[in-house]
C-alpha cells in the first residue's frame, strides 16, 4: 500500500464528517421564563458563531439575566456579572476577557429578532466576546426611516440601504440607526414574541428589569431540511444542505 493510499484512508472519515456537517446546523435554544427563541447563527460571521457555539457548549449563558432592557429598541443579556448579582446592581461591564474582531456586513442588518454583538468604544468596532443583544425595535414610517438612515450613515460612512431593507424596516420593524456600528450574527426564527414579552417588563433607571428575567442556553446540531421545514428559515443557495 502506497503512502498517496494510506493517507488517503486516514482522511476519509474526516472528509465525512465534514461533509456531514455542512448538511447541519446549529440550532440554539434560549429558555426564558416567557418561554424558548430558537436562533441560527450567520456562516457569514465564522469568528462570532464560533465563539458563540463554544460558549453555549460550555454552557457559559446558564442562569444569566437580560440585564438591560429597552422597549422599542433591544434586550441584552451575556454578562457573566449577572449570575449572582443582587437585586439593583448595575450591570454591563462584565466580560470574558478578550474582544472578537468585527465582522459587519452591509447585508447583515437590525431588523427585528436579530442576534448582535455587543460592544464598548473601542474604534475597531471588535465585540465583546460574551455580551449580546438581540433586537426588538419599532416600525418606522418613510420620514422617520429617513432619519435613522442619515443617522446610520453619519457613523458609518459609505453605508447604503437597500430597498428591501428600507422595506423590512417599514414592515416587520428594527433597529436601523445601529446598521455599520456592530456585528449582526444570528436571528430569532421561533419564538420571536418572547422579546416582546423580556422589553416589556418594568425596569429600574439603569434599564435592568425589576424581576430578574435568567437564560438557559443549549445548542444541538439539526439537518438544515428540517431547520427550513419546522421553521420556515430560508438559507441561501450556497448554505443549503
Amino acid at each position: 500500500m502506497t503512502i498517496r493510499v494510506l493517507l488517503l484512508l486516514l482522511l476519509l472519515p474526516v472528509l465525512a464528517i465534514a461533509q456531514n456537517r455542512k448538511k447541519k446546523d446549529y440550532l440554539v435554544t434560549v429558555n426564558t421564563p416567557y418561554g424558548p427563541m430558537r436562533l441560527v447563527l450567520y456562516d457569514q460571521t465564522p469568528k462570532h458563531k464560533e465563539n458563540f457555539i463554544k460558549l453555549v457548549d460550555k454552557k457559559f449563558y446558564d442562569s444569566l439575566l437580560f440585564h438591560r432592557v429597552i422597549p422599542g429598541f433591544m434586550v441584552q443579556g451575556g454578562d457573566p456579572n449577572s449570575r449572582k448579582a443582587p437585586a439593583g446592581e448595575p450591570l454591563g461591564n462584565g466580560d470574558i476577557g478578550y474582544r472578537i474582531p468585527a465582522e459587519i456586513l452591509p447585508e447583515l442588518f437590525h431588523k427585528k429578532g436579530v442576534l448582535a454583538a455587543a460592544r464598548d468604544n473601542n474604534p475597531e468596532k471588535a465585540s465583546s466576546g460574551c455580551q449580546f443583544y438581540v433586537v426588538q425595535g419599532r416600525v418606522w414610517p418613510d420620514d422617520e426611516l429617513q432619519k435613522q438612515v442619515e443617522r446610520s450613515q453619519t457613523r458609518t460612512a459609505g453605508r447604503v440601504f437597500t430597498n428591501e431593507q428600507k422595506q423590512v424596516y417599514k414592515t416587520l420593524g428594527g433597529s436601523p440607526h445601529l446598521d455599520g456600528s456592530y456585528t449582526v450574527f444570528g436571528e430569532v426564527i421561533d419564538g420571536l414574541a418572547i422579546v416582546d414579552s423580556i422589553a416589556k417588563q418594568p425596569r429600574d433607571p439603569q434599564d435592568r428589569p425589576k424581576q430578574d428575567v435568567r437564560m438557559t442556553v443549549t445548542g444541538e446540531w439539526v439537518k438544515k431540511k428540517k431547520i427550513t421545514k419546522q421553521y420556515k428559515f430560508r438559507y441561501l443557495p450556497n448554505q443549503r444542505a
